[in-house]
């Protein structure tokens, strides 16, 4: 059981602040000065890594007029596969400037890729790590060749069964992958927030022992978020300079100053996780004098009885447990006791 592993010596498990990955896929609308500022932007978040997509439309698709070949309802509606990834792909001469303009961030920067050529490609530019795209993950030869570089894997789950996902399983470990997560993702572009089922990250975390987190396509951070509380160790979320810019992942995506919201809220979220405890840890502990307890509320003289009239439960919390009231009432005072004063029990005389 993997519960931790690392990339570029960054280590990723429940036990660590969550691994948050910036997608920028299609957004930089075909544009290398856009990709780049996107980059940077992306930097300035406080992300862990920049992630870009390696594929053509010809190795990810052919060029043909067949019904299964366009896109039936949903945002890309009507359009051919072959056009939308034409649209949507980074050009593979850009990476080696993408990859040095995070790397100059302090980035962690690495792509997923769509075919064995992708693989061979990222290889010569030093990739810390491979991700799987939901829709590849029963690719299992493609899953076999990007393990056999050794690095560590994220792995999507979206649109997977159990046993396709304990199949990927299978073929990143045999296949020698430097450890791997997966990401629970529901792949629907957007995805409505009642159907992410975020439990599912809990139930891989058991199933696998590997660290699990959220690729998340809703609108806007709740969900990511809301992931954290349920054991997400790494949030992948798509983002954009602006979605008034318009691109093919733009409606779902996060501008840069939503993104350092995100990054933001999920790292108080994991700050605020821990086991159950029942004590007065934090600052807490300091404002337990506040609480209530016995006071002497009018003076009393020795041998003079307690009653309601001169002992009451008030705040602060430096007399008896107000669970005693009911013990000392009626006794007698051992001394003069003065209003404000916090009774205590040699105060009070032995009852019969």
């Amino acid at each position: 059981m993997q519960t931790t592993f690392q990339i570029a010596g960054r280590p990723i498990g429940p036990d660590h602040p969550p691994y948050i990955i910036a997608e920028l896929s299609g957004n930089h609308n075909g544009d290398l000065d856009r990709a780049l500022a996107l980059v940077d932007a992306a930097a300035q978040t406080g992300a862990d890594a920049v992630k870009l997509q390696t594929y053509t439309a010809d190795t990810i698709t052919i060029d043909v007029d067949r019904p299964e070949f366009r896109i039936q309802g949903g945002l890309w509606d009507g359009r051919s596969l072959h056009d939308l990834y034409q649209e949507a792909s980074t050009p593979w001469d850009w990476h080696a400037a993408l990859f040095e303009r995070g790397r100059g961030h302090g980035l962690h920067v690495f792509s997923s890729p769509f075919d064995p050529t992708a693989v061979d490609f990222l290889e010569t530019l030093e990739a810390p790590a491979y991700k799987i795209a939901s829709f590849e993950l029963v690719d299992t030869p493609l899953i076999a060749k990007v393990a056999a570089t050794g690095k560590p894997m994220i792995m999507s789950t979206g649109i997977a069964n159990y046993a396709e996902i304990e199949a990927a399983c299978a073929a990143a470990r045999e296949g020698g992958a430097d450890g791997f997560a997966l990401l629970h993702c529901v792949s629907a572009y957007p995805a409505a927030a009642e159907d992410m089922r975020l439990g599912t990250i809990e139930a891989l975390a058991g199933a696998f022992g590997v660290p699990v987190g959220l690729s998340d396509h809703t609108l806007g951070s709740a969900v990511a978020v809301a992931s954290i509380a349920r054991g997400a160790c790494i949030v992948e979320k798509h983002m954009t300079l602006r979605r008034a810019d318009g691109g093919p992942d733009a409606e779902f995506s996060l501008e840069p100053e939503e993104f350092a919201q995100l990054v933001a809220d999920c790292k108080m979220a994991h700050a605020a996780l821990g086991a159950p405890r029942y004590d007065r840890a934090g600052s807490g502990g300091a404002n337990a004098m506040f609480r209530r307890s016995l006071y002497v509320v009018a003076d009393v003289k020795a041998g003079e009885a307690l009653s309601e009239d001169n002992v009451r439960s008030i705040r602060p919390g430096l007399g008896l447990a107000p669970k005693h009231l009911s013990d000392v009432l009626g006794r007698r005072a051992t001394r003069d006791l003065s209003r404000g004063e916090p009774l205590d029990w040699a105060m009070v005389e032995a009852g019969a």
